[in-house]
């Protein structure tokens, strides 16, 4: 009987002890937390009680290089509810869903929903925001947001892109300098109850957007709007698939004008010119959407023969005087290659076959090369390579591999053929071999600069030097002169100025489905190139051959903007 009295005592004991270490413990842990964890679960309280609304920051505009504004922001509204601080849910939908253009069953469904906040509708114009938020409705919120907006339409829409919903860049400019045109976004604080209503005497609190940086652009909208007029006349009158025009700085690859049409129009980018199948609507958007320029590759065709004659220049396997019979052909290994003109030029020197574009000539200078040295200088001019161009999406070349170009390959590619570029690689090769040997960076994107104007950003772009030497680059801009001068590219000459040049026609793949595309590279003043432009008409009707229909356009072209230029270029040389 003891024992167990004592055995029970015992047992009183050890309970007490843990008792009093459970309190410890416990009071050792509630200690803890409100002295050393009191912020944090102050926070965490807070925020059960807080409900945040985002508030999206002004989307940075884009300039030309002339302070004309080309993408812009208009003020919309996003209209969300509240369910918890609805008192009146019929007049919600009634009010909602007539202002907002949507069914009573759309907007009861998102009233009704339980939720922290609800979206009803967003892009809203102002208008309509402050007419609902004049109705002063219980739970209904009205923030205020952007859209982006282009006073242009279509202008430049190739370069441009557009934003999606949530104002982010989706294509070309819009979505390489997403970083810099974005800004960041603020949010708004409110304090609720434990039922998720709001407490009005709490107030907001309010964490204010940072707008995004304006982008300056190199593009002229001039320019722009004039090669756009030309390109679109030329596809009219040709009846032609599509017409691009290029209009680049030679001495430092800043893009002047970039024209692909059709265009289509920014701020209505999901709505295609003729109706499609639904599941085909992606595609068609995509094709409608693509910048032939940097997209897509072609046979350069002739202009490519700028490239062959500055390597054998280069290489000093052809002099200006050498002399080259053209029968109207010639025959490569088992291969018979003729020439544009059937009944052949007859004996030429090496600027009259580059005046006549003749494709023997170029042969020959090609096989004097030999594959190691011609795919060298390809290498050199930086043909194998993407040009780094500011816009996403470049398409790189397509070529043989060294180790499978035989002479027939070589003889082709020399005058333009069986192999693919994009237009923006080949008016960069140019630019770099007119310019002294300068590789340069085409690109469009010059600075940024905050909501006060001050400088934020300069971009800056590779140049490789010793492309070619200087004087093969002044002994190719004389040849070039002469094929505007007195050879096929004759309708490419602009009186009062020097033009350099050269014409283009290639066949489209597969062959021998009579479709073409007719080119002309154009540049002023021939001996000082301050300006390139490349025309390039897919697929015309009637006659397609380069100098004939692209060559004029580029004459235009150049009769407009060059004297423009002249005097731009003297207006900012005397700015203070």
């Amino acid at each position: 009987m003891e024992k167990s009295k004592t055995f029970h005592r015992k047992k009183i004991v050890a309970a007490f002890f843990v008792c009093v270490l459970l309190f410890a413990g416990l009071t050792a842990r509630v200690t803890y937390l409100m002295i050393f964890r009191s912020e944090h679960y102050s926070q965490l309280a807070q925020d059960l009680h807080q409900r945040e609304r985002k508030i999206k920051a002004m989307r940075g505009r884009i300039l030309d290089s002339t302070g004309a504004v080309l993408a812009d922001n208009r003020t919309v509204c996003t209209i969300s509810v509240i369910h918890n601080q609805i008192t009146d849910p019929d007049r919600v939908v009634s009010v909602l869903s007539k202002e907002l253009g949507l069914s009573e069953e759309t907007v009861r469904k998102r009233v009704e929903k339980v939720s922290s906040i609800e979206k009803i509708k967003s892009n809203v114009s102002k208008e309509i925001g402050d007419a609902i938020r004049a109705c002063q409705l219980d739970g209904v919120k009205v923030d205020e947001d952007y859209k982006r907006y282009y006073p242009y339409g279509s202008l430049a829409s190739k370069i441009l892109g557009f934003t999606g919903a949530d104002n982010q860049g989706i294509l070309a400019l819009e979505s390489s300098y997403e970083e810099y045109l974005k800004g960041k976004e603020g949010t708004i604080l409110e304090t609720t109850d434990a039922r998720g209503v709001q407490i009005e005497e709490m107030g907001e609190e309010r964490v204010e957007p940072q707008s995004g940086d304006d982008l300056t652009l190199s593009l002229d909208m001039n320019i722009q709007q004039y090669a756009t007029q030309l390109a679109e006349q030329v596809k009219k009158a040709k009846e032609a698939q599509s017409v691009s025009i290029l209009v680049m700085r030679p001495d430092n690859g800043e893009i002047l004008a970039m024209v692909d049409v059709p265009e289509y129009d920014l701020n209505d980018p999901f709505t295609l010119p003729e109706p499609v199948a639904e599941e085909e609507k992606q595609d068609a958007l995509n094709r409608m959407w693509r910048n032939a320029c940097i997209n897509d590759t072609y046979e350069p065709g002739s202009a490519f023969k700028i490239i062959t004659a500055s390597a054998a220049l280069e290489e000093g396997v052809v002099t200006e005087e050498d002399t080259f019979s053209c029968p109207g052909y010639i025959m490569v290994d088992d291969r018979r290659i003729r020439c544009a003109k059937v009944q052949g030029h007859g004996t030429e020197t090496f600027v009259q076959g580059t005046m006549n574009s003749c494709n023997p000539v170029f042969i020959t200078v090609g096989l004097r090369l030999g594959v190691e040295r011609y795919y060298h200088y390809f290498e050199q001019f930086g043909l194998l390579e993407k040009t780094g161009v500011d816009l996403p999406g470049e398409a790189g070349t397509i070529m043989h591999k060294k180790e499978n170009m035989g002479n027939v390959e070589l003889a082709t590619v020399s005058f333009g053929q069986s192999f693919q570029i994009t237009p923006i690689q080949l008016a960069a090769t140019v630019c770099s071999l007119i310019n002294g040997g300068k590789r340069i960076t085409p690109h469009l994107g010059v600075k940024t600069t905050n909501s006060d104007g001050e400088v934020t950003h300069t971009f800056s772009y590779p140049v490789r030097e010793g492309v070619i030497s200087e004087d093969t680059s002044r002994r190719l801009k004389s040849i070039l002169f002469e094929v505007v001068e007195n050879g096929g590219g004759k309708n490419g000459k602009v009186e009062g100025y020097r033009i350099g040049g050269k014409t283009a026609t290639s066949e489209t793949l597969p062959r021998g489905t009579g479709k073409y595309i007719s080119s002309f590279l154009g540049f002023a003043p021939a001996e000082d190139p301050k300006v390139l432009a490349l025309c390039i008409i897919r697929q015309p009707t009637g006659v397609y051959y380069g100098g004939m229909i692209a060559a004029p356009v580029v004459r235009q072209l150049f009769e407009n903007i060059l004297p423009y230029l002249e005097k731009k270029e003297y207006t900012d040389s005397v700015q203070p």
